[in-house]
């Protein structure tokens, strides 16, 4: 063995998938699937029994979690699909910066800078006038898929 050091530049997260298996035939309206490579909420599911040899298929209705755009697939219901891991954080905003970044503070003390203002103009309008008012913000970020997207925001103030 050899007493070098070894440096490993390391650009990738702990390798965990992006998505997991799952059954088409157990997934249910609210949950979460992969629709044309996109995390979608499912909003509608309809089984069909085909005939005699064939498999009985699930019809999924979803929307995309980060655009709004509705997706649909269908897929045999004893076959495995992606289904994606969304998780649902809440910071604290900090700061908003000219150019539509916002700072947020983390649960152990640390800033987060790399997230833009969402696009949906009616949370955006409620997150800047919030923050000129000078409330406690705190928005929920919501993300999937290696993508991440302010999905809420709510005022914590001491009235």
């Amino acid at each position: 063995m050899s007493d070098d050091e070894h440096h490993f530049e390391s650009k990738a997260d702990a390798g965990a998938s992006k998505t997991f298996p799952q059954q088409a035939g157990t997934i249910r309206k609210n949950g979460y699937i992969v629709i044309k490579g996109r995390p979608c909420k499912v909003v509608e599911v309809s089984t069909s029994k085909t005939g005699k040899h064939g498999h009985a298929k699930c019809h999924f209705v979803g929307i995309d979690i980060f655009s709004g755009k509705k997706l649909e697939d269908i897929v045999p219901s004893s076959h495995n699909c992606d289904a994606p891991h969304v998780n649902r954080s809440d910071y604290q905003l900090i700061d908003i910066s000219e150019d539509g970044f916002v700072s947020l503070l983390t649960e152990s003390g640390g800033t987060k800078d790399d997230l833009r203002l969402p696009t949906d103009d009616a949370l955006l309008a409620q997150i800047k006038s919030g923050f000129e008012e000078g409330k406690d913000l705190v928005v929920s970020v919501m993300s999937a898929m290696g993508e991440e997207q302010i999905c809420a925001v709510k005022d914590i103030g001491k009235n």
